[in-house]
């Protein structure tokens, strides 16, 4: 695989992407980090900065869970062209295709030639089978971790972050994450200032760093597992950062016993409430260093963490950041 460095512009644009689809893809997986790329605007050349296609095993259409048929090219037309990005969609069909000996020396193939590979979701399945993972760190949606470590011993599957970079292999959690990890991309190849122009003018939230929890604050919001049993209690947490959140209070608003209630969150959500608190907690704190300028402390005390250290043994645990390093990295009002 060949290199590509931070920030270093190619004298050729706009820069390939090659995104690997099969049939059973799930269709958010392709089309949200195909959007990103198809934006992308490169102001110094004065040009579109990518160019995407859709390639598959054999071209034609391929279909995806929604029924809808993507249009594609054979991979094969691709080979030995100029420097590009291969990410390889994620879907149902994963599995069928991580199994299929073709399919997967077609990406073998197409990895010898990239400057980067990227899987979305469950996409990891299909380089996992190719071997590119192995001894790698490794995201795919909190779902499908234990499948993915206990089929591929080789790899550091890692069940929290959104995605990771792992020198120049990219993995990324489901569906929105691959957004994520195409923005970051985009400020790998083009800047900081770039990607977050990018961000706002697809209303999606500001660049996030790799390592931020799968389990946001959206989805605090939506998260019901098989039932909505614990919508109200998340938009209580929401809104009581700063009070006693301890699982005990927890359990009794759910009306449930403090055992009964930590086991059946965790089933129906994929975390345990402690963490989940915590992990809302911090994503509440991203978005105040982000968009205002209260002090770190500030931040720690509406979000209930009780002291600025908590909240940075926090953020370092879940971000791999410190809280100033993230406002000084990711803050977008000037300091």
């Amino acid at each position: 695989m060949t290199s590509i460095t931070a920030k270093n512009r190619s004298d050729e644009l706009p820069k390939l992407v090659l995104f690997f689809v099969y049939s059973g893809i799930k269709l958010l997986d392709l089309t949200g980090p195909l959007q990103v790329f198809f934006d992308a605007f490169d102001e110094g050349a004065g040009a579109q900065a990518y160019e995407a296609v859709v390639v598959s095993l054999k071209g034609g259409d391929v279909t995806s869970d929604t029924g809808l048929p993507i249009a594609t090219v054979p991979y094969s037309d691709w080979l030995g062209h100029r420097e590009y990005t291969l990410i390889v969609v994620g879907g149902d069909g994963s599995r069928i295709a991580s199994r299929n000996p073709e399919l997967v020396a077609s990406i073998k193939r197409l990895e010898r030639h990239a400057a980067r590979v990227a899987s979305v979701c469950t996409g990891a399945f299909i380089l996992a089978a190719c071997r590119i993972l192995d001894g790698r760190r490794v995201a795919t949606h909190w779902q499908n971790c234990d499948e993915l470590a206990s089929g591929y011993p080789a790899i550091k599957v890692e069940s929290d972050p959104i995605y990771i970079r792992d020198g120049n292999v990219w993995t990324s959690a489901g569906v929105t994450a691959g957004i994520d990890m195409a923005l970051a991309m985009v400020d790998e190849d083009l800047g900081r200032r770039a990607a977050l122009s990018l961000a706002r003018s697809l209303v999606t939230y500001v660049v996030r760093p790799g390592g931020q929890s799968q389990f946001s604050v959206a989805l605090g919001r939506q998260v019901s597992g098989r039932s909505d049993r614990f919508e109200k209690l998340h938009a209580f947490i929401i809104s009581n950062l700063d009070k006693d959140l301890r699982i005990e209070e927890l359990a009794a608003r759910a009306n449930m016993s403090p055992r009964n209630f930590a086991r059946i969150y965790a089933a129906e959500t994929g975390k345990t409430p402690g963490k989940a608190v915590e992990a809302i907690r911090t994503e509440v704190a991203q978005q105040l260093l982000e968009e205002t300028r209260y002090s770190i402390a500030r931040v720690a005390e509406l979000c209930g963490f009780g002291d600025v250290e908590r909240m940075r043994r926090a953020f370092v645990k879940i971000l791999k950041i410190s809280p100033q390093d993230y406002r000084q990295r990711f803050g977008v009002l000037d300091n």
